[in-house]
């Protein structure tokens, strides 16, 4: 289901308002954040952040693997340290001391990687094609994984609502966001590093809450969203919230009168919600930003349902996305690996293509001129009887394939193919259109998929899912031959070529280009039309 911004009643607004403004009540006993839970992962490698809240002038310390910090609580309220970095350990001890002391157990150092999108991210392993025996042999405990709460806010919150941190286990994976599970099971077993999923997503969502503000206000395309933002906050701060207040103030007194004469009272007005919140950056504010601090290895995205319909927009909104995370999170150009949509919807024989998610997939595509990004091709993992099925049963081929990315990327995986065909250029060559591609690995063929097994060469098939059009710009399918590293595209019915389209359309299935390394070419078009 979509997120709808729920109303609230007037005095509780008002309260976390206020409370998201101002830093949290001080108490007499030292508190943390909540994503800081017994089992809990901690980035390797990179300086330890710990933060949270203790009375002021409160002197607080933190030990970790026998290296400790002290400092002192603000006059607000708050406290942060940093501890050197740790490179390895298990079952290690998080204490902090304040006026009272808290231990967290089973800490493990590895690397943290954020899975966020929308639902074909926060799909559980237990539901997915093939899990029952990845399952039953998930007893991994050193993959960690925590599962944010779904909440929006209008203004950056300071803690997010969260469960505790889970060890991998056949009780717990069901629960997993199965992209994740796959993705981080593969690296722990090619590297022996430990793996912590942050599970932070919400299914049917946009792109659009997920951008933090300062993304959105880095890219030109946008800037009639983030004005119209501005000027709804700015309404919000100089006539909505006052007027709310006066409405509040006369009620008050009025409550008092009532109270006081025992006549029945009045409903209190409604408070309205902050808007920084509606439509942009609310789950940014609430489900990312309290967890800033704390350092990660890289992100997983898994989104572009909702936003289905657009084309280079969602390419704006892909740079404001990543933009802002990594502005944000002070880590420079992180590592960011993302999923283009899978097939979906009935076959279309148009050999034009162009409809449905063909233009998002573009888009999607586009992103990889983002630096230090990567994206996994699955539209060849669903079969065409769950064409109407939007949550794909294959998992394990989309966390395997986000997982190339990483170890050849991040994890020294060498001579190791990250993707399949990427379109880089067309020539024509008298009546035939001559196609040159990235990532061609060991060589192209002709592939098949059928469910989690390997691709196979299809020898003896033809390439399918390949149009060409000349100067009128009518589509036809075309026959289509692998030629060394390229491919040549020809129709006896356009004797002077000019584009070539492959597998633009909504559920391209049938399209079966791919490398030797077993990944398939990502649909493309060569024109502009």
């Amino acid at each position: 289901m979509k997120p709808n911004t729920a109303t609230r009643h007037g005095l509780r607004a008002l309260l976390c308002a206020s409370a998201a403004l101002t830093a949290l009540p001080a108490t007499a006993n030292v508190r943390l954040p909540k994503i800081f839970t017994d089992d809990m992962m901690l980035q390797r490698d990179m300086p330890v952040h710990v933060w949270g809240w203790a009375d002021p002038g409160e002197a607080v310390s933190v030990t970790l693997a026998g290296k400790s910090a002290k400092t002192k609580t603000s006059a607000g309220g708050t406290w942060s340290l940093e501890l050197p970095a740790v490179k390895t350990g298990e079952n290690l001890e998080l204490t902090i001391q304040g006026n009272d002391i808290l231990t967290l157990k089973n800490v493990i150092m590895g690397d943290l990687w954020v899975c966020s999108g929308q639902s074909n991210m926060e799909m559980g392993l237990g539901g997915c094609l093939g899990a029952e025996a990845d399952i039953k042999t998930a007893d991994l405990p050193k993959i960690r994984r925590i599962k944010f709460n779904h909440e929006q806010a209008g203004v950056p919150a300071l803690d997010a609502s969260v469960g505790t941190w889970q060890v991998c286990t056949p009780q717990t994976a069901p629960g997993f966001t199965a992209v994740g599970f796959y993705f981080a099971r593969d690296i722990l077993q090619k590297t022996g590093v430990p793996i912590g999923i942050i599970d932070n997503n919400w299914g049917g969502c946009n792109i659009e809450p997920w951008v933090a503000p300062e993304g959105l206000a880095m890219v030109a395309e946008l800037k009639p969203q983030m004005t119209v933002r501005q000027e709804a906050i700015k309404t919000y701060h100089t006539t909505r919230l006052p007027k709310a207040l006066t409405e509040l103030d006369a009620w008050i007194a009025l409550t008092r009168k009532q109270l006081a004469s025992g006549a029945e009272i009045t409903p209190s007005p409604v408070i309205p919600p902050h808007p920084g919140g509606e439509g942009w950056c609310g789950m940014y504010n609430a489900m990312l930003h309290p967890i800033l601090p704390l350092p990660i290895k890289g992100a997983l995205w898994y989104q572009g349902e909702s936003n289905g319909g657009e084309g280079d927009t969602y390419y704006d909104k892909m740079h404001a996305l990543i933009g802002g995370w990594r502005q944000l999170w002070k880590q420079g150009d992180f590592p960011f690996y993302f999923v283009q949509l899978a097939s979906f919807q009935a076959v279309s024989a148009d050999p034009a293509g162009g409809d449905g998610w063909a233009k998002v997939r573009e888009a999607q595509t586009k992103s990889l001129t983002i630096p230090n990004t990567g994206m996994a091709v699955i539209t060849d993992t669903v079969p065409l009887t769950e064409k109407d099925d939007i949550h794909p049963k294959n998992k394990f081929d989309v966390g395997m394939r986000l997982a190339r990315w990483a170890l050849a990327r991040d994890y020294g995986q060498k001579n190791l193919e990250v993707s399949g065909p990427l379109f880089k250029a067309v020539k024509i060559e008298g009546g035939k259109a001559r196609l040159a591609f990235d990532h061609t690995g060991a060589g192209l063929m002709v592939g098949k998929k059928s469910g989690v097994a390997p691709t196979t060469e299809a020898s003896g098939e033809k390439l399918k899912s390949f149009a060409i059009a000349g100067a009128d710009k009518k589509w036809v399918w075309a026959d289509a031959v692998i030629d060394g590293k390229t491919v040549t595209v020809s129709s006896p019915e356009v004797k002077e070529p000019v584009a070539v389209r492959y597998a633009f359309r909504m559920n391209p299935d049938g399209a079966n280009l791919y490398n030797r390394d077993g990944l398939p070419a990502s649909p493309f078009r060569t024109d502009a039309w």
